[in-house]
C-alpha cells in the first residue's frame, strides 16, 4: 500500500547530516569554552603575554568564523544546481535556485548565512568589474561594488523569481565580450548578426553572487559554492586558486547521458585536481541523471549492471576509486522529497551521498579544524605546566632541605648559603651567555624578515609590470612571467634554509639550559613553510598553464598583464604576507617559553637566599620559612591542578582518528520509473 510519509529509517538518513551539522556546531562552541578557560586561568595567575594572548585571539576568531564549504563544480547541463536544491532545498517543496535546461547558474555563487548583519539578501557584482585592476577577493569588501537585492524567505515564489536574476544574461558586442575575457570561439557564447563588427555575444550580467539566507545548515556554518562551466573557471582564476583548494569537499557533477566528455576531463585535471596538491581527499565525482538509464524494457538487474559499469569507466577517466563515484538522480530525489515518496528517493540514491557528507566529509573538516585552530594549544598548556612541575620539584626539594636543619648549627646553614651564592653566580653567566646567543638569534631573524620583506617583494611587482608592459613580443612579456615566479620561489627557498638555522640555533640553546640547569622546555616547533612553499608552486603550475594559454597568445597585451597582475601575482604577494605574519608568531613563541624558565629561575635562587639568611639570622625563623614554602607548595599544586584539568578537558574533545576512506554501499535500485 502506497504512504505519503517517509518511513523511519529514511527519515533518519535524511536528517543526519542536519544532524552532524548540530553537532559539529556544539563542538565548536565547546572549544571556544575550553580556549576561553585557558584565558581566564592565565589572567588568574598573571602567567599571560602578549604571543599567547595574540594565539588566544587569531584561534576564538578564526573557530567564530570557521565554515564546512562544499564546492559543486560542474560543466553547464551536468544538474549541478537541481543537485544543490535536492540536498537543501527541498524542504521549500520546489526549486529555490534556478535550474531548468540549458545554461543556468552563469556566475560563481556562493551560499551562506551572514551572522553579522543577520539579514537574508542577495549581493550581485556587475561583470563590469572584471576591468579592474581589483582583485575578487578585495572586492568583496567593498560594498560599494555590489548591487543588494534583500529576499523575502516567507515566499518561496518571490525568492525564486529573485534568484532568477543570478541567471540573466544580456548581448554585447564581441569586443566588449572579448574585452571582459568572456569570447570563446569554441563555444560561440550565443552569438547572433552578421559580419564581425555586427556580431552580438551573449554574457552574464553578474561576476559572482553571494546569498545570505537562514537555512539552518548556512547558520550552522555551512557554506555552498556553486561554480559555472569550463570557461568560467578559466576566466576566474581566483575559483581554482582559492576557493575550491579551500573547499572540504569537492562534489564534481557529470552527467550518466553523455559520460566524461573532455570538457569535463579538462576542468577535472586542470582546475580541480591539479590544485589541491594531489590530494583526492574530499573529491567526490557525482554520476548525475542516472534516471535516464532506468529502461522499463530491462531487468531491474540490467539497469544496476548498465550504471555500475558507468561509475566504473567513469572512476577509471578520473583515476579515482569507484567508490568516490556516487550514481544518483537529482531530479527524481526533489521530487521525491517534495512529494513525500519515500520509494523513489532510495531509487534517486541521494541518501548515499548525503551520508558521504555527513559521514567523512565533516569529520574531516573537524579534523582540519584541530589541526590547524586546536591542536597547537595543547602544546601550549604542556608548555606552561612544565616550568610549573618544575617549580613544584624545586620546592619539594628546598622544604626536605630546611626540614634536615632542624637542629643543625649556624654553620650547616652558612655551608648551604655560599653554596647558593656559588650556584646564582654561575646560573648568571649561563645568562650572559643566553644573551649573546639571543642577539645572534635576532640578526637571524632580521635576515629572514629581510627575504619576506613585503616593500622587497612589491618593488619585484612593479619591476616585473614594467618590464611586462614594455615587452615589444609576445615571448618577452611570457618570459616576464616565469622570471617572476622563479625570483619568488627563490625567495621561498632561501627563507627555508634560513628557518632551518634559526631552528637549530634554539635547540642547541635549550639543550644546553636542559642538561646544565634541568629546565624542562619543549622542544620549538619547525616553522611550518611547506604548506606556503607547496601553495606557490600550485600558483607557479598555474602561471604555466595562463602563460601557454590561448588567452596569453592571442589577446591584447594589456589585458593579458592585468589579468596576470590581478588573479596571479596578487595571490603571489598575499602568500608572502601569510608567511610574513606565521614567521614573526613563530619567532616570539621560539624562544619565549625558555625566557619565562630563565626568570623563574632566577627568581627562584634568589628567593631561597633570602630564605638561608633569614635562617641564618635566626634559628626561630626555620619553622615560618617552612610554613610559607609549603603554602607556596600547596597553592602551586592546586594551580596545576586546574591547569591539568583544562588540558584534559581539551584533549577529550580531539576528533577521533580518522578512518579509511569509506566505500560507502551505493545501493542503486533501478526498478520502474
Amino acid at each position: 500500500m502506497a504512504t505519503n510519509v517517509l518511513d523511519i529509517n529514511t527519515a533518519l538518513q535524511q536528517d543526519r547530516f542536519r544532524h552532524e551539522m548540530q553537532a559539529f556546531a556544539q563542538w565548536k562552541a565547546e572549544l571556544t569554552q575550553t580556549i576561553q578557560s585557558f584565558h581566564q586561568w592565565l589572567n588568574h595567575y598573571g602567567l599571560v603575554n602578549p604571543e599567547i594572548e595574540l594565539r588566544l585571539y587569531d584561534a576564538l576568531k578564526a573557530l567564530d568564523s570557521e565554515q564546512l564549504r562544499i564546492a559543486f563544480v560542474a560543466e553547464f547541463s551536468r544538474g549541478k544546481t537541481e543537485l544543490i536544491n535536492a540536498i537543501f532545498f527541498a524542504d521549500y517543496g520546489r526549486r529555490l535556485l534556478p535550474s531548468e535546461a540549458g545554461r543556468t547558474t552563469m556566475c560563481p555563487t556562493e551560499l551562506f548565512y551572514d551572522h553579522e548583519s543577520g539579514e537574508s539578501y542577495i549581493k550581485l557584482l556587475p561583470i563590469e568589474t572584471r576591468l579592474s585592476d581589483i582583485s575578487l577577493s578585495e572586492l568583496k569588501n567593498e560594498d560599494s561594488y555590489w548591487t543588494t537585492l534583500p529576499l523575502n524567505v516567507e515566499a518561496p515564489q518571490q525568492m525564486a523569481e529573485t534568484f532568477r536574476e543570478i541567471v540573466r544574461t544580456k548581448q554585447v558586442s564581441r569586443e566588449e565580450a572579448e574585452n571582459l575575457g568572456l569570447f570563446n570561439t569554441d563555444m560561440g557564447n550565443g552569438e547572433s548578426g552578421g559580419g564581425d563588427e555586427t556580431r552580438q555575444v551573449e554574457i552574464p550580467v553578474w561576476r559572482h553572487a553571494l546569498i545570505s539566507f537562514p537555512h539552518p545548515l548556512l547558520q550552522q556554518g555551512l557554506v555552498i559554492l556553486d561554480t559555472p562551466g569550463l570557461n568560467a573557471l578559466g576566466s576566474e582564476p581566483e575559483l581554482t586558486l582559492n576557493m575550491l583548494p579551500s573547499a572540504q569537499a569537492v562534489l564534481f557533477v557529470l552527467s550518466a547521458d553523455t559520460g566524461v566528455t573532455r570538457s569535463d576531463l579538462d576542468m577535472w585535471q586542470n582546475h580541480i585536481l591539479a590544485f589541491r596538491s594531489g590530494q583526492q581527499k574530499g573529491l567526490v565525482a557525482v554520476l548525475n541523471k542516472i534516471d535516464t538509464l532506468w529502461d522499463e524494457m530491462k531487468e531491474a538487474a540490467e539497469v544496476n549492471a548498465g550504471i555500475t559499469e558507468q561509475c566504473r569507466a567513469t572512476a577509471n577517466l578520473l583515476g579515482i576509486d569507484e567508490a568516490s563515484v556516487f550514481p544518483v538522480s537529482a531530479q527524481k530525489a526533489l521530487v521525491a522529497k517534495t512529494r513525500n515518496n519515500r520509494e523513489l528517493l532510495e531509487k534517486s540514491n541521494l541518501l548515499a551521498l548525503e551520508a558521504l557528507l555527513a559521514n567523512e566529509i565533516l569529520p574531516t573538516k573537524q579534523h582540519i579544524v584541530w589541526d590547524n585552530i586546536v591542536a597547537g594549544f595543547s602544546h601550549i598548556i604542556d608548555d606552561t605546566l612544565q616550568p610549573l612541575n618544575s617549580k613544584l620539584e624545586e620546592l619539594k626539594a628546598q622544604v626536605k632541605e630546611l626540614s634536615s636543619l632542624r637542629g643543625s648549627n649556624e654553620e650547616v646553614v652558612q655551608q648551604l648559603l655560599q653554596k647558593a651564592k656559588e650556584k646564582k653566580a654561575a646560573y648568571y653567566e649561563c645568562v650572559k651567555t643566553f644573551q649573546l646567543s639571543r642577539r645572534k638569534l635576532a640578526l637571524q631573524a632580521k635576515t629572514m624578515f629581510n627575504t619576506l620583506d613585503i616593500e622587497s617583494i612589491d618593488n619585484l611587482i612593479e619591476k616585473t609590470r614594467q618590464e611586462m608592459s614594455g615587452s615589444w613580443t609576445t615571448v618577452g612579456m611570457k618570459n616576464g612571467m616565469t622570471v617572476f615566479f622563479d625570483s619568488m620561489r627563490d625567495a621561498m627557498q632561501i627563507v627555508s634554509r634560513q628557518a632551518d638555522e634559526t631552528h637549530k640555533l634554539v635547540q642547541t640553546i635549550y639543550q644546553k639550559f636542559h642538561e646544565e640547569y634541568g629546565l624542562h622546555v619543549a622542544a620549538p616547533r619547525p616553522f611550518p613553510l611547506k604548506k606556503y612553499s607547496d601553495e606557490l608552486d600550485q600558483l607557479y603550475l598555474k602561471s604555466e598553464e595562463f602563460r601557454n594559454s590561448t588567452f596569453a597568445t592571442m589577446s591584447e597585451q594589456r589585458f593579458v598583464v592585468k589579468k596576470f597582475f590581478i588573479s596571479l601575482v596578487s595571490h603571489a604577494r598575499n602568500i608572502f604576507l601569510e608567511t610574513h605574519k606565521e614567521a614573526d608568531t613563530w619567532l616570539k613563541e621560539l624562544i619565549t617559553p625558555l625566557v619565562s624558565q630563565i626568570q623563574d629561575k632566577r627568581r627562584g635562587i634568589e628567593q631561597h637566599m633570602k630564605t638561608l639568611s633569614k635562617i641564618r639570622a635566626s634559628k626561630k625563623n626555620l619553622e615560618g620559612q617552612l610554613g610559607d614554602l609549603r603554602s607556596r607548595q600547596q597553592a602551586l599544586q592546586q594551580q596545576i591542578e586546574s591547569l591539568q584539568q583544562i588540558r584534559e578537558s581539551l584533549r577529550s574533545k580531539a576528533p577521533p582518528e580518522a578512518a579509511p576512506q569509506s566505500a560507502t554501499k551505493k545501493k542503486v535500485k533501478a526498478g520502474r520509473a
